[in-house]
């Protein structure tokens, strides 16, 4: 069966390399996702990933470091430069061709960010890896994820959590919580359901970005999603 997106944004959270540790890198975990990654590159599926850099540090908790959050910020982007690298590395073991793309200027480590370059990389069956956000203080992972999905014209932005998608309330906490299959980004944002933030949620709407939340530690999902399995949940107009 061919894949049903040619071309995907994968949204990984730092949070979700740490495995199951309390910080930093756990090799299994980014084992697994270039595994997994490297199933749907080989049926011709182009990958685009931005991973967040919350497994080394948040950029958002100046109250609890006393760091000024625009210092903050870009020390969270540095962080996702070094999962970008992480992951590049893991990826060119299994043999997946990469790119690292950053958005702050970093030569010895990554190309710069530029639009064309990248969708070129793509559409050699490449995967490009974008780090350091949008290159500025205030915006999160989600909304560079967001933002570069549809710069690059993806299919859909493929958002890997640690839950099977979209409850109508925090799973992990409610047994009973009750999960979307579809669901409309205008009954997201009136449900107040949190799947990204605003800045972000709003971009994919204005730009008809389709949105599929799912469980990426599962081993096999994404390939899953990309045959078109009714697993996760589907935010869409």
């Amino acid at each position: 069966m061919p894949p049903i997106f040619k071309r995907v944004l994968l949204k990984l959270s730092g949070e979700s390399l740490m495995g199951d540790k309390s910080f930093g890198l756990d090799p299994l975990m980014l084992a697994q996702y270039a595994n997994d990654i490297k199933t749907i590159i080989d049926q011709g599926v182009q990958v685009a990933l931005v991973i967040g850099g919350g497994n080394i540090y948040r950029g958002m908790n100046e109250k609890e470091t006393g760091i000024e959050r625009a210092q903050g910020d870009y020390m969270g982007m540095l962080a996702t430069v070094i999962n970008g690298i992480a992951m590049q590395s893991m990826l060119e073991k299994v043999g997946v061709q990469t790119r690292l793309q950053s958005a702050i200027k970093m030569d010895q480590v990554a190309e710069p960010f530029i639009r064309r370059r990248a969708i070129r990389h793509l559409e050699k069956g490449r995967v490009v890896i974008f780090g350091a956000g949008t290159g500025n203080p205030y915006f999160t992972t989600d909304t560079a994820g967001s933002l570069r999905a549809v710069e690059i014209k993806a299919d859909a932005i493929l958002k890997g959590t640690r839950v099977d998608g979209i409850y109508d309330s925090d799973p992990e906490k409610n047994p009973d919580a009750v999960k979307y299959h579809r669901i409309t980004f205008t009954e997201a944002i009136s449900k107040n359901l949190k799947v990204m933030d605003m800045t972000a949620f709003t971009l994919c709407q204005e730009n008809h970005m389709p949105i599929v939340v799912f469980d990426m530690n599962t081993p096999g999902n994404l390939n899953q999603i990309i045959q078109g399995a009714d697993i996760g949940t589907v935010v869409k107009d």
